[in-house]
């Protein structure tokens, strides 16, 4: 491989023994070869663009990159005891309507995501919504959020990062009466616009995915 190499640079080049151990992918191979060109980054099937030839992390450039209408849908769940459930249908939380204060947490965490998670692009948001969808049955409140934006990059971090925080707002609200509430099923159910295009979960939750509030 290290031949091969050398040829489709067309130079001369001494290589010590060792220097490559881990040349076992084309992740890898996409790598060295960066390093040999000089090359920031090079992008490769089921690769990973956060990171340059050395192998820092970096925020992508999208500069080049046509803007685009963008949407994604994200959900999750949180559980709870049906005494918990009960509190938050009758809206008789001392600390007040608990899914009306986790709706608007989760709209700021949709707007703040740029600054939580650090190689997010700063977006637009041209609209954010955010629905809860009460299982009685499995004692159990479903956040399902949808964010757009006209853009050069995807909006699924911003739906994702609504989702965790509006559900981690019902676990504080909720906290002192039920600590032993749980997280789960946090997922993107569905994206649409840029390159990639449109992209459905297979469980086809999306499509089902109507809010009861």
């Amino acid at each position: 491989m290290l031949d091969w190499l050398e040829s489709i640079q067309a130079v001369s080049l001494t290589f010590a023994e060792g220097s490559f151990p881990n040349l076992n992918t084309p992740d890898d191979l996409a790598g060295l070869a960066a390093r040999l060109s000089g090359v920031e980054a090079i992008p490769v099937a089921g690769g990973l663009t956060h990171f340059n030839s050395a192998g820092d992390a970096h925020m992508v450039d999208v500069g080049k990159k046509a803007e685009t209408h963008r949407i994604a849908t994200a959900q999750g769940e949180i559980r709870m005891l049906p005494d918990t459930l009960r509190i938050i249908e009758d809206g008789t939380n001392k600390k007040g309507d608990v899914l009306g204060v986790a709706r608007i947490a989760a709209i700021m965490a949709a707007k703040k995501t740029s600054d939580l998670i650090p190689l997010c692009h700063p977006l637009p948001l041209t609209k954010v919504s955010v629905d809860f969808n009460i299982d009685r049955q499995k004692s159990t409140v479903r956040c399902i959020v949808t964010c757009e934006t006209y853009g050069k990059t995807g909006i699924e971090m911003e739906a994702l990062t609504a989702v965790n925080v509006g559900l981690l707002t019902i676990y504080d609200m909720c906290k002192a009466v039920d600590k032993g509430m749980v997280m789960n099923d946090i997922r993107l159910l569905e994206k649409i616009g840029g390159k990639s295009g449109h992209w459905l979960s297979e469980s086809g939750d999306a499509a089902a995915a109507t809010p009861l509030i």
